[in-house]
């Protein structure tokens, strides 16, 4: 079954088709380690994954390369303002290598945690420079950038096709500009390579333009040429990395290899907090460890994730991961049931919701549809051949299946159920069973179900 997938430069789905056959190579743009990663950056690592272990139920091979950024990522996601390590060091005392490392262990404890999985190469910026300055040379020694003051720019005017990505347009941006910011650039947009460093600067290396450090965009382009060769199959990102960061390596990639270095662009949409913009620098942010202290499992989190199409915005709100967590323990218990069950289940039953699932995937990995295929799967009379199918759905959610039992399912219920639940107590109390038939009745009518108890009764879904 083919895979279609939505690239961001065609604006369009298209086939998947591998460069090379039965592989495909991912580069997926890693964290700035200065902080803990918060849920809406991890909701775009559960895409990466999601991706990658679509292509891998297909049969493909994947290869799956992310950067940490350890340098070069200033506070602008262009050229503005200090470096974010350089800023967090000095903030806490440490040493920006203190700070990489103590970062990129929590991250990896995290993405572990919503069992994503690690990626095959996760290369740091610090450890590829030499490789930076080799790419940042050739632009030079080509055209396509150039020295001033304070480092090496790369002239956005010299690449045709600049906005291709984005859809920005060069002019526009010029006449739009505000006073710039840096005097040194020939166009407003045009983006630092190199950075030189003043004397004091926590992170630099020694260049044929004087001591410096790398900008953030050449780090990419360089560590991806490095570990996947001049051209490969699928850049991955959140779409905030669309009008700058993306844009540039484009840019700068094309120039420095003469041709296309990306064949597909994937990007995860934004994800919301009580329907507002979620950031780190609004203070409005949640770790996993946040949701793990208020009692939600991480896989919660995962399946929170899986139920919005990764296109779309997501809104996080604790009434909506609460929703989730109730989701998943009733779907928790139906695999139990099933698991449990010495049945079987016809082989055709199950091929067709075999191939539900694999057409929902396969369709711009549209998980929610293929989560539910699964939910209605789960209504078939119980079977083990039903279980062992989810299973095999697993490889792609990663939802734990295999580590299934009972759980509590706890329900919202409203005030009026209740009310009605206490009537017909105080009528069984009074031994009036046709009062207390008419309630039962009624909270039936309303979508509950009323289990008598020894002390009292239970509410839950019909």
């Amino acid at each position: 079954m083919q895979l279609k997938v939505y690239n961001t430069l065609t604006r369009s789905k298209q086939e998947l088709v591998p460069i090379k056959p039965n592989q495909v190579g991912i580069y997926s743009c890693g964290p700035t380690v200065y902080k803990y990663a918060h849920i809406g950056n991890l909701r775009a690592y559960v895409f990466m994954d999601e991706l990658r272990r679509v292509l891998e139920y297909n049969g493909l091979k994947v290869k799956s390369v992310m950067n940490i950024t350890d340098v070069g990522h200033l506070v602008s996601d262009a050229d503005d303002g200090e470096d974010k390590m350089s800023k967090s060091a000095h903030e806490t005392g440490k040493t920006p290598l203190e700070i990489a490392k103590f970062y990129t262990d929590q991250f990896m404890k995290d993405i572990d945690a919503l069992n994503i999985k690690r990626p095959t190469v996760c290369p740091c910026a610090t450890n590829n420079i030499k490789e930076m300055i080799e790419v940042v040379q050739s632009l030079l020694d080509n055209g396509y950038a150039y020295e001033t003051e304070d480092g090496i720019y790369f002239s956005v005017e010299k690449f045709p096709g600049y906005g291709q990505l984005s859809g920005i347009n060069l002019e526009d941006q010029r006449h739009g500009a505000r006073v710039e910011v840096n005097s040194f650039k020939r166009h407003p947009i045009d983006f630092a390579l190199w950075k030189k460093a003043a004397p004091n600067h926590l992170q630099q290396w020694d260049s044929p333009w004087g001591r410096g450090f790398p900008g953030w965009h050449i780090e990419c382009t360089a560590m991806s040429k490095k570990f996947l060769g001049e051209t490969f199959d699928i850049h991955t990102g959140g779409v905030d990395h669309i009008p700058i960061h993306h844009e540039n390596e484009i840019a700068q990639a094309e120039c420095w290899l003469g041709h296309k270095a990306v064949n597909y662009w994937m990007h995860s949409e934004f994800m919301l907090i009580d329907g507002g913009k979620m950031s780190k620098s609004l203070g409005n942010t949640y770790t996993v460890s946040d949701l793990v202290a208020k009692g939600f499992a991480p896989v919660v989190f995962r399946y929170f994730c899986l139920n919005v199409q990764y296109r779309q915005k997501i809104n996080f709100t604790w009434d909506g991961l609460e929703s989730a967590q109730t989701a998943y323990n009733k779907l928790c218990n139906l695999l139990v049931q099933h698991k449990n069950s010495s049945a079987t289940t016809d082989k055709a039953v199950l091929d067709d919701f075999r191939q539900r699932f694999e057409e929902a995937i396969n369709d711009d990995l549209n998980i929610p549809l293929a989560i539910g295929v699964l939910w209605t799967m789960l209504k078939l009379p119980k079977s083990n051949d039903v279980y062992k199918l989810a299973l095999q759905f697993d490889k792609v959610f990663a939802l734990d299946f295999d580590k299934v039992k009972e759980q509590k399912v706890e329900i919202a219920v409203p005030d009026n159920v209740k009310a009605l639940a206490e009537q017909r107590l105080q009528a069984r109390k009074a031994k009036n069973w046709a009062e207390s038939d008419r309630l039962r009745e009624e909270i039936v009518n309303l979508g509950y179900a009323i289990k008598d108890t020894a002390t009292g009764y239970e509410i839950a879904l019909k």
